[in-house]
C-alpha cells in the first residue's frame, strides 16, 4: 500500500459533474489494489482538488495523460507534476487557473508568452519569475499589483520610467529603490504615502523643501531629521506633534551648542 499521512476525508466521492464515482469501472481500478489510488482520498476523477493532487503525487508519470481533461482542476494539478516539456501546450489553455499553474514551472522562453495574459494572477506570476532585465515590457501593465512587483524587481536604472505611475502603491515602491537623483523628482508627489518614503530616504540636508508640506506627517518626519539650524520654521507649526518634536530637538541642541562655545573659550 502507498504510505501517507493524509487522512481520508468524509466528503462523498463525486466527479466534476457531481456524479458518483464507480471504482469498478475506473480505468485505474487495478492501481487501487496495489495502493496507487484510493476512493475518497487519492482519485484523479474526484472533483475535490486535494484528492486529485494526491493521485498525481502518487502517480506523477500519469500526469501527462490528463493535460486535456475537461475538468480545469485536473489540468491545473497535472501541470504541477508533468515534465516541463509538456507545459507549453497549456500556455493557451482556456482556464486561467491552468495557465497560472503552468506559469510556475514554464521555461523562460515559454513564460514570456504569458506577459500579456488576460488574467492578472497569471501576469503576477510572470512578473515574479521573469529576469529583472526583462521586466521593462511590463511597466505599463493594466494591473497595479503587477506594476508593483515590477517596481520591486526592475533594475534601478529603469525606475525613472515609473515615477509618474497612476497608482500610489506603485510610486511608493519606486521611491523605496530609486536613485537619489530620481528621488528628488518625487518630492512633489500628490500622495503623502509617497512623500513620506521620499523624506525618509533623502539626506537631512535636502529636507528643507518639505518644511511647508501640506501634511503634518511629512513635517513630523522632517522635524525628526532636519538639521537643528533649520528647525525654526517648525517650532510654531500648526500641528502639536510637529511642534513638540521640533522644540524637543531644539532644547537638546542648545545646551550642546553652549558647551562647544565654552570649550572654545567664547563668552556666553
Amino acid at each position: 500500500m502507498m504510505m501517507t499521512n493524509d487522512v481520508v476525508e468524509a466528503f462523498e466521492a463525486l466527479d466534476w459533474q457531481a456524479q458518483p464515482i464507480d471504482c469498478a469501472s475506473c480505468p485505474h481500478f487495478v492501481m487501487s489494489t496495489i495502493g496507487k489510488c484510493e476512493a475518497q482520498h487519492a482519485c484523479v476523477f474526484d472533483r475535490y482538488a486535494l484528492r486529485i493532487d494526491r493521485f498525481f503525487r502518487w502517480n506523477a508519470d500519469l500526469a501527462k495523460e490528463y493535460l486535456k481533461h475537461p475538468y480545469f482542476e485536473v489540468r491545473a494539478i497535472a501541470a504541477k507534476y508533468v515534465e516541463v516539456f509538456y507545459l507549453p501546450q497549456l500556455v493557451a489553455d482556456e482556464d486561467e487557473t491552468v495557465r497560472w499553474s503552468a506559469a510556475q514551472r514554464l521555461t523562460l522562453t515559454q513564460l514570456r508568452l504569458l506577459c500579456q495574459d488576460p488574467d492578472r494572477e497569471v501576469r503576477i506570476r510572470v512578473a515574479t519569475r521573469l529576469p529583472e532585465n526583462e521586466l521593462k515590457s511590463m511597466i505599463h501593465d493594466a494591473d497595479y499589483y503587477v506594476r508593483t512587483i515590477v517596481a520591486r524587481r526592475i533594475p534601478i536604472g529603469l525606475l525613472p520610467l515609473m515615477i509618474h505611475d497612476a497608482d500610489r502603491e506603485v510610486r511608493a515602491e519606486v521611491a523605496k529603490r530609486i536613485a537619489l537623483s530620481g528621488l528628488r523628482q518625487m518630492a512633489s508627489d500628490p500622495e503623502v504615502q509617497v512623500r513620506l518614503v521620499v523624506v525618509r530616504r533623502l539626506p537631512a540636508a535636502q529636507l528643507s523643501m518639505f518644511l511647508r508640506d501640506a501634511d503634518w506627517r511629512v513635517r513630523y518626519e522632517v522635524a525628526q531629521r532636519i538639521d537643528e539650524r533649520q528647525l525654526q520654521a517648525l517650532l510654531m507649526d500648526e500641528d502639536e506633534a510637529v511642534r513638540e518634536i521640533a522644540q524637543a530637538r531644539q532644547r537638546i541642541a542648545v545646551p550642546i551648542s553652549a558647551k562647544k562655545l565654552i570649550q572654545c573659550g567664547a563668552p556666553l
